[in-house]
């Protein structure tokens, strides 16, 4: 796990650690974190003007979607050895 200078981070983690026998490894490198952060800049973008969630439902339906098209986009997306558009890969979803 990746993870900021922040100490309540790691005391979390310590305290997650304590009953695991296989432990989370905590990177604490600033500049990985940054790109981890940029990352989300998706989600902040399209979750700003909706001034939050009403549910947990609702924001796991909507941050699930969100992720799915930034994973397109992005080409993440497994295609089985084809050469797809990311509206092709989008669509066959739907199909």
């Amino acid at each position: 796990m990746t993870i900021d200078k922040s100490g309540s981070n790691v005391a979390a983690l310590e305290a997650i650690n304590a009953g695991r026998r296989k432990r989370i490894v905590v990177r604490q490198i600033k500049y990985l974190n940054n790109i981890v952060e940029q990352d989300h800049r998706a989600i902040k973008r399209r979750t700003r003007p909706m001034l939050g969630f009403k549910d947990f439902r609702c924001a796991r339906i909507l941050l699930s979607g969100i992720e799915l098209m930034h994973m397109i986009r992005k080409g993440q997306m497994k295609n089985a050895g084809k050469e797809r558009t990311p509206a092709q890969n989008f669509y066959s979803l739907a199909a």
